[in-house]
């Protein structure tokens, strides 16, 4: 039988930083986010411990952990703040001058255009696409049937390109 503290440290260094960055896109804030990520894997802890083998996921049930601490925070901070992108890194370090400036350039408008969508769009977008999570596991996390996820991707993807396009045609 696996010893339940090295599957969860396994999972807290395959998952940190993608936790990290969700919980950032929605608070905005290093601080507050570094506070829900730590309360995320230590909720994620104390029920992994004891219940690790009744978790068919649990990638999506950090995730959802974070979601529920999320919802929290802003109802006790009775807060309604929108996604802010401003302060996250966007280009390889590495790259030259012209790449970097192009890939700025192309980030900021896709974040532009992602502050403008449905929150609900935003997420979905931010898990599948910047967390890399599959559609089962947000399925599970969102609490929603794989078939609702999809057609919500569909829809969120659909409305990102409508923004991109309003975007482009305000700057030609």
């Amino acid at each position: 039988m696996a010893n339940p503290k090295k599957l969860f440290s396994k999972l807290y260094d395959q998952n940190i930083d993608k936790i990290y960055r969700f919980i950032f896109f929605k608070v905005s804030s290093r601080e507050i986010a570094e506070d829900l990520c730590a309360e995320t894997f230590t909720k994620g802890w104390q029920s992994f411990k004891e219940n690790h083998r009744d978790i068919d996921n649990p990638r999506a049930f950090l995730y959802q952990i974070a979601r529920n601490l999320i919802v929290d925070h802003y109802r006790d901070k009775n807060k309604a703040e929108f996604v802010s992108f401003d302060s996250v890194p966007v280009s390889d370090p590495n790259a030259d001058i012209k790449e970097k400036s192009e890939t700025n350039s192309d980030l900021r408008n896709i974040k532009k255009a992602l502050q403008n969508i449905k929150e609900d769009y935003q997420e979905v977008v931010v898990m599948r696409y910047l967390n890399d999570l599959k559609i089962p596991e947000i399925a599970k996390s969102l609490d929603k049937s794989e078939g609702a996820v999809r057609v919500q991707l569909h829809r969120a993807l659909k409305a990102l390109r409508t923004e991109l396009n309003r975007n482009e045609l305000n700057t030609d």
